[in-house]
């Protein structure tokens, strides 16, 4: 028992020291006339970069859509320098977030959605959000026999 825990003990520090020989260590400068301060978490951060190419992540885009239930809305989707756009029509409110959403997980730097949504569809967004429609919501003027064992 006690050879087993201490092969595996073994183990383990071998496999630490692999991965920290896999670690780049920065070399401090010896001149303290030449160290510059740290810079600090508040700086300006840099420009993002697009790290996939244009015509591979509007292709991933399009692969999303088709995977998603928003397939059937035949968005079109462009790429330049890493920033997506998507244009087209929906009758889903939701669709318009979705599409955005999927453009964004597929690596987009930041997404133009320039999705139309229909007015039969705001209206129907109108209509649930003014009478406070949720999904298995129960109003509270209404009693069950459970509440109603409560109260007497």
């Amino acid at each position: 028992m006690f050879t087993r825990c201490r092969a595996i003990a073994l183990f383990c520090v071998a496999v630490g020291m692999g991965y920290a020989a896999t670690k780049a260590v920065p070399v401090a400068k010896a001149s303290a006339a030449s160290a510059k301060p740290a810079a600090t978490a508040k700086t300006a951060a840099a420009p993002q970069v697009a790290t996939i190419p244009d015509a591979q992540l509007e292709k991933d885009i399009r692969a999303r859509f088709a995977a998603s239930k928003i397939s059937t809305h035949k968005f079109q989707v462009h790429v330049q320098g890493g920033v997506a756009t998507i244009e087209g029509q929906t009758d889903v409110l939701q669709h318009k977030g979705t599409a955005t959403r999927l453009a964004k997980n597929a690596g987009a730097i930041k997404v133009v959605n320039k999705v139309a949504v229909s007015q039969a569809a705001k209206d129907e967004a109108a209509k649930n959000l003014a009478s406070g429609r949720r999904r298995a919501q129960v109003k509270r003027s209404e009693t069950t026999a459970r509440t109603a064992k409560r109260s007497s």
